[in-house]
């Protein structure tokens, strides 16, 4: 096995180690304000697992870079791949500029995975890419070149390693012998590959940690940690993976834990969280690591309107790539990036230093993101010349087309200001309107309600979402698999009677036949789920009729009776229909 340098057992001791960071609003709000201003950042997963690309041994195994633990491959036989890793079309000026390009403000790179292999030249073990035939120091090259650009460098790093012959638990497959293990050794290695990557690469902007989970990792060595990696650089900012706070993938910290902002996991909560700083990381494709047999490449409708999305409600974004074993960052990411960079070119004060809504929930039409005194519409698709504000007590001042020309009016709506236009807007998925307002945004919460003809359309976009979650790139709940699990909203009904209920639900083949439950009030229909072709591809469904006694607010809830199999459905929406007798 490729061993450890002996200078592994280098004193770390004369680092001050400083309890927990006594830190003052004000403070803290200085240490984050680039962070909250960048609002857009580059995710780079890269290493040895670049080379299998989800294959092994002719097989197709997916996992990217978990091949080593999809694949159940033992570390002797992984080791081989450090002979072969020979980036040699690796360009860091390059990958920078596609960064810069799309808009991005900061880099986070993979400095180690869960497979330990290290991407800098660390003095303190072989599994490294100066031990390649490759044998440069990537993150030295990318250091230079964010620094000649203007981007924050970060580093993501591993507190699991499956290589280390100190780190526990062993995979079931490893079969290395566990007896000699000492979990505290590890924890000092990475403390003193963490030394060299603050110290030596450094200033960074963030410090992102991953592979927290395991029992081993408690929330005794969390706190540790964080207060450690901060006394050697106090400005930099640690993501909440460093402890044992995160709530799932859903990535907000519980409880008392150490951690400067949230990490939800491919998803975008369907609220913010006031006061709380994230960021959500989400792939281009599915995978993070290079996977050859990965073609499932997000739209750019889809980027724009996450990342609005994102921003809308006090967020980051975090867009994931994967470069392959010659050091090229794929050509449908480096496409789909420029669009959304050209985008930014135009509507870009709509994203950079804005903040969250003021509206507590998102639009029907869109989002809205503001600044003092200006509120920006993001408006999404075509809607019918016009967008309400629904619940906004101030007074318009103006309203402009961001990169547009196209004539704007306003006038005061049932709810709030309308603004308006004629004909179409240019861009067939997001405009921005920019609107200024008299004074700070005052809103008033507007429920949900039936239209004039007695539809209501509650959208997936609009609900309490309860141990499910909102998938922002097909626009549905999904990741529905808790049998517990509730989608609701509260709507206001114009009257008393029988009004039809439908869904619009997709479920991919084989995966059919679970039964739920729509309640309206006090009546109830149920429904069997259909087939569709996959989970993006939608059908309505009618359920029939419900009745209701009287006229006002109700709630509305979806629940599962009967999960067939691993998930019930995607769900964009229900539909309430008065019937008119």
């Amino acid at each position: 096995m490729i061993g450890l340098s002996g200078v592994i057992a280098i004193a770390i001791g004369g680092a001050t180690m400083m309890g927990q960071f006594a830190e003052t609003q004000a403070q803290k709000d200085a240490r984050m304000n680039w962070w909250r201003e960048a609002r857009f950042g580059m995710f780079i997963h890269w290493g040895l697992y670049a080379i299998p690309a989800s294959e092994w041994n002719g097989k197709r195994t997916g996992g990217a870079e978990w091949i080593l633990n999809h694949a159940q491959i033992k570390v002797e036989d992984y080791e081989p791949l450090l002979k072969q890793f020979n980036p040699v079309q690796f360009d860091a000026r390059e990958w920078v500029r596609i960064a810069k390009q799309a808009g991005m403000k900061y880099i986070v790179i993979t400095s180690k995975h869960h497979d330990g292999f290290c991407l800098w030249d660390s003095k303190l073990t072989d599994w490294k890419i100066t031990k390649t035939p490759f044998g440069r120091d990537v993150l030295r090259e990318l250091s230079e070149a964010c620094k000649e650009a203007g981007i924050t460098l970060c580093f993501y790093h591993s507190i699991m390693d499956w290589h280390h012959p100190d780190y526990l638990p062993r995979r079931a497959w490893d079969p290395r012998p566990g007896v000699e293990a000492d979990y505290d050794r590890y924890v000092e290695y990475m403390k003193g590959q963490l030394k060299e990557l603050v110290e030596g690469y450094g200033p960074l902007g963030v410090l992102w940690f991953d592979g927290e989970w395991e029992g081993t990792w408690t929330h005794e060595y969390g706190k540790t940690l964080y207060d450690y990696v901060r006394s050697l650089q106090p400005s930099i900012i640690v993501n909440n993976r460093v402890d044992k706070g995160r709530s799932g993938m859903a990535g907000m910290t519980v409880g008392d834990h150490r951690g400067d902002f949230g990490t939800p996991e491919q998803e975008v909560p369907p609220r913010g969280f006031p006061g709380v700083d994230w960021e959500s990381c989400i792939t281009l494709n599915r995978n993070w690591g290079f996977d050859k047999f990965d073609e499932d490449w997000k739209s750019r409708r889809s980027l724009l309107q996450m990342l609005v999305d994102v921003v809308s409600k006090g967020g980051n974004l975090l867009l994931n790539v994967g470069p392959d074993a010659l050091g090229r960052i794929p050509q449908p990411s480096v496409e789909r990036l420029s669009l959304v960079g050209a985008w930014l070119k135009t509507n870009g004060e709509a994203i950079y230093g804005t903040t969250a809504s003021p509206f507590p929930r998102p639009l029907s039409w869109g989002r809205v993101t503001q600044k003092p005194g200006v509120l920006y519409l993001h408006v999404f698709g075509s809607p019918d010349g016009k967008v309400e504000l629904s619940g906004l007590r101030n007074k318009l001042r103006s309203a402009s087309l961001l990169g547009g020309s196209a004539k704007l009016r306003w006038e005061n709506g049932e709810d709030g200001p309308i603004v308006a236009w004629e004909g179409s807007l240019p861009d067939p998925d997001v405009n921005v309107i920019a609107v200024q307002i008299e004074g700070s945004p005052e809103v008033v919460p507007v429920p949900l309600r039936a239209n004039r003809a007695g539809v209501a359309l509650l959208r997936s976009n609009e609900a309490e979402i309860d141990r499910a979650r909102y998938e922002s790139d097909k626009d549905c709940v999904g990741y529905w698999t808790d049998p517990e699990a509730t989608v609701a909203w509260e709507v206001q009904l114009p009257a008393a009677g029988a009004y039809k209920v439908a869904v619009m639900q997709a479920c991919e083949p084989g995966v059919a036949g679970s039964k739920y439950r729509v309640r309206v009030a006090e009546s109830s229909v149920e429904g069997t789920v259909s087939e569709t072709r996959s989970w993006s591809d939608f059908a309505e469904v009618d359920l029939g009729e419900v009745t209701i006694a009287r006229p006002g607010l109700v709630r509305v809830e979806v629940k599962a009776l009967k999960i067939a199999k691993n998930a019930l459905m995607n769900l964009r929406w229900v539909r309430l229909e008065r019937v008119k007798g």
